[in-house]
């Protein structure tokens, strides 16, 4: 079975990051992973703050992606685990989504954006699909997790990605 996702509105819609689930990471809040996300893109200077704080993931994607702020040097290298750590941290910070996550077990789950075809799959079902395999990956990881909370009965809340394994 496969699972395709795309608009807040649709089904599974907790899956995209333009959804109103904010989470607190690196000692702040963001209102969406997208905030989270696009402002990594300039670590170390105002634009960092000003993509937190504006009001819709939308404005936070634009801001993102102009070219006329500094983009970090390594962001290619950095940005699929930037994307898994904002997407790790939002589904342990609610349980009704990591719960929506979770019953999916294993089925595929596709990013179904026809103009994306490195976080989607694209028009034509030949991109490569990184938000989804992240999705994958975090619901595994909340899996073994959630096993291993039920088996210890202690809670885990770790929102950082250093306590990945």
């Amino acid at each position: 079975m496969t699972i395709y996702f795309y608009s807040t509105r649709e089904e599974y819609g907790c899956f995209s990051n333009f959804s109103s689930h904010g989470f607190e990471l690196d000692g702040l809040y963001w209102s969406t992973s997208e905030h989270y996300f696009q402002a990594q893109k300039f670590v170390g200077t105002f634009h960092v703050e000003q993509i937190r704080l504006v009001k819709t993931p939308k404005d936070a994607a634009r801001m993102g992606r102009e070219r006329t702020r500094p983009l970090r040097q390594d962001w290619e290298q950095v940005k699929d685990d930037i994307m898994r750590q904002a997407v790790l941290c939002k589904f342990q910070t609610h349980r009704d989504i990591r719960d929506i996550l979770l019953s999916t077990e294993n089925a595929e789950i596709v990013e179904n954006s026809p103009i994306d075809f490195y976080w989607g799959c694209g028009a034509d079902g030949s991109g490569k699909n990184m938000l989804g395999n992240i999705l994958m990956e975090v619901r595994n990881i909340l899996h073994d997790r959630h096993s291993t909370d039920i088996d210890n009965k202690t809670p885990k809340s770790s929102c950082c990605y250093k306590c990945l394994p």
